[in-house]
């Protein structure tokens, strides 16, 4: 699985913590609330496990919620170990916290059966559709329900202002190269919302969904939009360069920065809840 630097992680947190649908993080809570009575009989405190955790983006859009965070028990899993380090040392001291170094693409040996809350951000459009068959597989069969908490999850639509005439046919190839191999297997990029609510379905939980766009402006936004804007012009080219003429590409490119501090960027992705059908409300 490729890594990110926590620099990145870091640059994109304000736009991921303004996008996350506020109604379903909600319900996540509630119903963390709810079921933590029958679920937690030998715990203290409900267990929230994070995949692909990184520096805790998911801990810290709790509280960016108004979730009183140290109130759970959090265990972190990722492969890299330098991105759990700097989850401890910011969240180690006021939480019940544990660092999992794990090997993401095999959720058989992931250490969920104890866990209450599924969490994942901006993790599963990387994955497969036989991954999550493997995870939901895992959860569905333990002996106490377990939510799935999923947010940020590509959709495929981006939109730029000012436009240009290559939009198109970068975001096509860009789509593409989402569906490349990360790790776990063929990337189900855009379609990875259709794939978790399709398998969680036949698990027999209620999938409520919500849109989480990224909404990214130049000088109408943050600085921190304008770098972030910069990063995600130079990504995608990155990305598309063997399916775009390079002088065109360059074009496009150009454009793009040229219009970066006036112009504006619409990411699209979506956040999933899912709950076991037995004790939703």
């Amino acid at each position: 699985m490729a890594g990110f630097s926590v620099d990145w992680l870091d640059l994109r947190e304000a736009a991921d913590l303004r996008a996350r649908d506020v109604a379903l993080l909600a319900r996540a809570q509630q119903w963390l609330d709810q079921s933590s009575s029958e679920q937690s009989r030998d715990r203290q405190q409900p267990m929230i496990a994070d995949l692909g955790s990184g520096t805790g983006s998911t801990l810290r859009a709790f509280a960016a919620g108004g979730v009183e965070t140290g109130r759970y028990a959090w265990r972190l899993i990722d492969h890299d170990a330098d991105l759990l380090s700097v989850a401890s040392e910011r969240y180690g001291a006021g939480h019940s916290l544990e660092t999992r170094v794990a090997d993401l693409a095999q959720p058989e040996h992931l250490s969920l059966g104890d866990i209450n809350l599924l969490t994942a951000s901006a993790l599963f459009d990387l994955v497969s559709a036989e991954f999550i068959e493997s995870l939901v597989a895992s959860i569905a069969s333990q002996t106490h329900p377990i939510a799935v908490y999923t947010a940020l999850n590509y959709d495929g639509i981006t939109r730029w202002t000012p436009a240009h005439k290559l939009d198109m046919t970068v975001l096509q190839a860009f789509n593409q190269d989402q569906r490349r191999d990360k790790g776990f297997g063929p990337a189900l990029g855009p379609h990875a919302s259709a794939c978790l609510t399709q398998v969680l379905t036949a698990a027999g939980y209620t999938v409520l969904s919500a849109s989480s766009p990224w909404l990214l402006r130049g000088n109408h936004g943050t600085a921190g939009d304008t770098q972030l804007m910069t990063e995600l012009i130079h990504g995608i080219a990155n990305a598309v360069q063997s399916s775009i003429e390079q002088a065109e590409l360059q074009e496009w490119i150009n454009f793009r920065l040229a219009n970066v501090h006036t112009g504006s960027c619409s990411v699209g992705h979506m956040d999933l809840l899912a709950l076991p059908q037995r004790v939703s409300r």
